[in-house]
């Protein structure tokens, strides 16, 4: 009689792992993918801020106002984020759906209003169409909320992935939007209005089709937790996949055949955004197969009974260690308020993101002045577009290269993606005139990979430093820096383009006054550029008095 084997905890883990799941089991976690890939469709359809640029100066055109003023609609459109918090509290009251259809509502009403308006089939005074930018804005908070916590219901041991990957999609929409008005009025319209009505109509079709999936329960069976290294691995298909996306989305300035036609290049996005659906039916097969091949070694291993009460051990004296509020526990409103490392983070991200924000809603008017066609001002949306997404999914390093950076933590690498904003705001400031659209283009460039970044990343810290399950309203509370940094900035560009304007650097277009030149932003980026140095060193002072806080995380989730 053979004696009986014993095996290790983590060998048993291994073993489960190789075995494939029934297929009940294999549907139902199929079930809480299509969570993530819903997630995923929300987010690619609902950052409607980064298409501004595409059609602002048809909306200056059409409603006759200066740049100060158009730089106005921008505001309001992010000072509606400053009620994004509501969202928070809408989510702990009531059910997903609801708050999903709520922000499709808004969105529906903000954008459709401002549509009738540039289309010439109602005439709206100006201070009505600055409440319909407010109202955009805020659907998008709360779309992002419900994106927030579907990531941290279903995917709990992976939620800094799930958070990453989903936000980076955000990225996307100006993309998406541009080859989508290009597929529906050609490559060479000019019309800029369908940008608006795409805007209203679309986020409210991939709520319906997301409805599925978001009434899913999220699941904390034991068969479910034992699938962390599954999910990882699916993980890094989905980001793969991501990155595919990212450099399709660039085609249109590479002159192939699929750019040329728009039609197909926007079927082929779509196509992108739905085979998401596929990758957990292919890992199945993957661990079916390997499980077919796969021996098992026979003999003794031993077990260390003494390793689990160690641990728990020293997990309650870290729980005893202080009975204050730390980084990493739950922190309620006035706590948040109260933390210098909120502030630095703070300060950090409203001369990082939000200064990148800014720029991406002045886009338009830069490329303009500088004697770019209207053309190439939309392939500059799509670049900035595309390397923010870039950007967003670089975001998950610190969760991929925990092991062997463990010296950098995320708040690290979020100083590091601050880095290429002053750089790229001192290109443009003394670009010369002879490669002025080629620096252009790497200055879009590199602060929409910047920007991206600080956005992707920032729900991960906002999670890490001030609690998992307050993220809904601390984030929230975080981002009201952006409407304040878009008055603040935006009325300082919009300042320097009119007085620029007025001093004879200047043309006519469409009865509408458009400056001419370098020196139209020139103080405005040397300026940003001097700010956003100041945000980088916030940045590092938050990576130094945090360390402490990531290591604490990472012993807490290995016990």
């Amino acid at each position: 009689m053979k004696p009986p084997k014993t095996i290790t905890t983590a060998e048993e883990e291994l073993t489960m792992r190789k075995q494939p799941p029934p297929v009940n089991s294999m549907l139902h976690w199929w079930r809480r993918w299509t969570v993530l890939v819903a997630a995923i469709w929300i987010q690619a359809f609902t950052g409607t801020n980064f298409d501004f640029s595409a059609y602002s100066s048809d909306m200056k055109s059409s409603m006759g106002v200066s740049q100060s003023r158009l730089n106005y609609m921008a505001v309001a459109s992010d000072l509606g984020k400053a009620l994004g918090w509501s969202s928070g509290f809408a989510i702990a009251y009531f059910p997903v759906p609801g708050v999903l259809f709520a922000a499709a509502a808004m969105g529906l009403v903000g954008y459709g209003v401002q549509w009738l308006a540039i289309a010439d089939v109602i005439d709206l005074p100006y201070s009505l169409v600055l409440v319909c930018c407010s109202l955009a804005g805020l659907s998008i908070c709360w779309f992002n909320t419900v994106c927030f916590i579907l990531c941290i219901r279903h995917f709990e041991a992976n939620h800094s992935l799930a958070l990453s990957l989903v936000v980076s999609f955000n990225g996307i929409s100006a993309a998406l939007y541009t080859l989508g008005h290009e597929a529906i009025s050609g490559k060479s319209s000019a019309s800029s209005d369908i940008y608006l009505l795409l805007n209203s109509l679309i986020p409210l079709i991939v709520s319906v089709l997301a409805l599925w999936p978001v009434l899913t329960n999220p699941s904390s069976s034991e068969s479910d937790t034992r699938r962390t290294h599954d999910e990882t691995r699916v993980f890094v298909v989905f980001n793969v996949l991501a990155l595919v996306t990212c450099f399709y989305l660039l085609l249109p300035s590479s002159g192939t055949y699929l750019a040329s036609s728009p039609r197909w290049h926007f079927l082929g996005a779509i196509f992108l955004l739905l085979f998401p659906l596929c990758v957990p039916f292919l890992d199945y097969i993957h661990r079916a197969l390997e499980s077919s091949f796969h021996h098992h070694s026979s003999g003794y291993a031993v077990v260390n009974i003494e390793e689990p009460k160690i641990l728990k051990s020293q997990k309650v004296n870290v729980e005893e260690e202080c009975n204050t509020v730390r980084l990493g526990d739950e922190h309620s409103l006035g706590m948040l308020v109260r933390r210098l490392e909120f502030w630095l983070y703070y300060v950090a991200y409203f001369c990082g993101g939000t200064i990148g924000l800014v720029y991406s809603n002045n886009l338009g008017q830069i490329a303009q002045s500088l004697g770019q066609s209207s053309s190439n001002a939309k392939s500059l949306v799509t670049l900035f577009s595309a390397f923010s997404f870039l950007g967003r999914l670089l975001s998950s390093a610190p969760d991929f290269t925990r092991k062997k950076l463990d010296y950098l933590t995320r708040t690290g690498w979020f100083a590091i993606s601050l880095l290429p904003t002053p750089l790229a705001f001192f290109i443009l400031a003394y670009s010369p005139k002879t490669n002025q659209t080629a620096l252009l283009e790497v200055a879009t460039a590199l602060i929409g990979l910047s920007s991206g970044f600080v956005f992707a990343a920032a729900v991960s810290i906002t999670s890490d430093l001030f609690g998992r399950n307050s993220v809904g309203v601390n984030q929230n509370i975080l981002i009201t820096n952006i409407p304040i940094g878009s008055l603040f900035y935006g009325y300082m560009a919009g300042s320097v383009y009119d007085t620029n304007a007025s001093l004879g650097r200047k043309s006519v277009v469409s009865d509408s006054v458009v400056c001419v030149g370098s020196k139209c932003y020139f103080v405005t980026f040397l300026f940003w550029g001097c700010l956003s140095v100041l945000g980088f060193v916030c940045s590092l002072f938050l990576f130094i008095r945090t360390r402490a806080v990531y290591h604490r995380l990472e012993f807490l989730n290995r016990m």
